[in-house]
This record gives structure tokens, sequence and C-alpha cells, in this order.
């Protein structure tokens, strides 16, 4: 079997893919086939580190516009990538697959503490581990909490999975003409203002030079085939 090139590496999960067809919420269906997609790597000796984002319960950035103050509507945009790492986790176990939530506020019958040394030794022994809560702080997107992570367990690479298949010019599902690009580097996704991450997430993956790769999670094989090397969406790189 052909070795895979990333030993360890941070899958990125915007919230919405949660959510499958039904676009808001939790479609146990649709997180089961993410889930079946993971446990596929994870058969392969991938260690996996996973942050959702929360955007299928809740959107903290738009209940602040709303005029809700931006601390607490954060805060409740971190109950929701809780929610989600939970409906994951018990996705994952029935199949078979020991999984560990930490989380970076305070919930502890429902998780364990963000611990970074403990993190890496549950990977190490094989465990999935999701990071919730994003960075435990408002102001500071799951883009964000994704690449902190990714930079504290030594990650390969950052992994984002989306609805699309890759980074485009313009939105594709409002632009037929879109153009995808194959790979850019983190100054071109910065100076273009590409929705790949925001930039904080952008420019901490340039100093620590770590690869992001955006790509669709919602087809079937997508993650095995990255993780085999295959070029699959948009690499950003330096």
């Amino acid at each position: 079997m052909k070795k895979a090139p990333y030993k360890r590496v941070l899958l990125k999960l915007t919230g919405e893919v949660m959510a499958g067809d039904k676009g808001y919420g939790i479609d146990p269906d649709g997180v089961s086939r993410i889930a079946s997609d993971i446990r596929e790597i994870h058969d392969l000796g991938v260690e996996i580190a996973i942050v959702i984002g929360g955007g299928n319960i809740f959107r903290g950035m738009q209940a602040s516009a709303q005029g809700m103050d931006r601390a607490t509507a954060d805060q409740m945009g971190m109950l929701a990538t809780i929610i989600n790492g939970l409906a994951l986790q018990d996705s994952l176990e029935k199949m078979g697959v020991v999984t560990r939530v930490q989380s970076a506020i305070e919930v502890q019958e429902l998780a364990e503490p963000f611990i970074r040394r403990r993190a890496i030794r549950h990977l190490e022994k094989g465990r999935i581990v999701i990071f919730a809560a994003g960075t435990g702080n408002p102001y500071f997107t799951s883009d964000t909490a994704a690449t902190l992570r990714a930079i504290e367990i030594h990650a390969d690479v950052i992994l984002k999975g989306t609805r699309v298949d890759g980074v485009y010019d313009s939105d594709p599902e409002k632009n037929p003409q879109a153009v995808r690009y194959d790979t850019l580097t983190y100054t071109e996704v910065i100076q273009r203002e590409l929705r790949v991450m925001d930039a904080t997430s952008v420019a901490l993956c340039m100093d620590n030079e770590i690869h992001i790769r955006v790509f669709n999670i919602m087809t079937p094989g997508n993650l095995r085939k990255i993780i085999m090397g295959e070029e699959v969406g948009t690499l950003v790189v330096r």
C-alpha cells in the first residue's frame, strides 16, 4: 500500500458541512458520511485533529452585526462548536474510532480541557482529537483556532473541508464563470482578500510554514485522495 505523505493533519470543517443539505442544524446522515471519510484516513495510520466551526447553529459575527454584544455572540458561537464536536464524536465512536473532545472553555461534564501535551499524547495513541470552543476568546474565528492548534500540535498541514472544491476568484455559487486556483501563495490570499481563512490565520500559517489545502469535504473520497498525495482542491503555500 502506498504510504500516506502526511503523518499528522489538522482537519478544519466549516459548520455548514454538518448541516448537509438542510442548510441549518445537524444532519446525522451527513455527519456520518464525513465521519466515514475521516475513519478511512485514520485506518491508514494518519494522526487526526479536527476543528469545526459553528455556523450551522449560530454565527457570532452576524449576531453582532444585528446589535448583540460581540463578546457574548462569540461565546454563543463557541458553544455551537462544542455541540458540533460532540455530534462528530458520536458518529466516529459508533464506527469504532476512539475520539476525545477538548474544549478551550471549561465544560468538564462534556469535554476535556484543552491541554496541549495531552492532545499530542492522544494523537500518538491513535485517538482522534476534536478541538472545540475556538481559542476560548471572543473576536477570534474558528479558522484562527484551527491554525493555532495546528501549530501547537505540529501538524503537517491544515486541510480545510468546505462545500466548494477549492478557492475561486469569486463566489462560484453566484458566479458560474468563477475561476478556481490550483495553487496560491499566502501573500496572494491576503492581498486579493480571497476567502480561504481570515487574514490572521493566513499570516500565522505563513510565519510557521504550514500549508493549507482547501477542498470539498462533501465529495466522498476526497479526504483519502489528499492524504494519498493527489492534487485535490487548492493548495496555499509560501
